[in-house]
């Protein structure tokens, strides 16, 4: 099977995230999924990930800390409105695949790499897979109460384009 161009459903996908403040779990979650996928599992090398999401849709379940986490000391969504992911390399070994790429918050970018599945839906893959980030690396929230490392939860369903 040859590789194949697929988009994020962004009703069926989720971007789920994890931070500690005054030591407890803070829990929240984005959405807005963009981009293209290239994906063959049979041949990950040649695929690629282009996804972004909406940071204006960052929910915590306290509206009043959505409000704060849009402004420029956290996400700055007026300035930066999208969060991105671009690949730069999967790889596969025993049924488990990893992606390396850059991850990009407020205009700064990380490499970061971590594994994922990638399971056959009806019209396309969902995708699953998590990684943690320093939120200082990307000058998200300066000094304050909640951790520095946060894990970030991805299952992303793609359909066939």
């Amino acid at each position: 099977m040859a590789s194949a161009q697929y988009k994020p459903v962004d009703k069926e996908s989720s971007l789920k995230f994890t931070i500690g403040n005054f030591g407890f779990d803070v829990h929240g979650s984005f959405g807005g999924f963009l981009g293209s996928i290239n994906f063959d599992p049979q041949n990950p090398a040649a695929g690629s990930f282009d996804v972004t999401i909406d940071a204006s849709t960052i929910n915590t379940d306290n509206s009043l800390r959505d409000k704060h986490l849009k402004e420029d000391s956290y996400f700055d969504v007026d300035n930066y409105p999208r969060i991105r992911f671009l690949s730069t390399k999967i790889a596969a070994k025993g049924g488990v695949f990893t992606m390396s790429g850059h991850l990009t918050i407020k205009g700064k970018s990380k490499n970061i790499s971590f594994p994922f599945t990638a399971s056959p839906a009806d019209d396309g893959y969902l995708f699953k897979g998590s990684f943690k980030i320093n939120r200082k690396d990307f000058g998200v929230g300066g000094t304050s109460t909640i951790s520095n490392e946060l894990e970030v939860v991805l299952n992303v369903h793609a359909a066939k384009v």
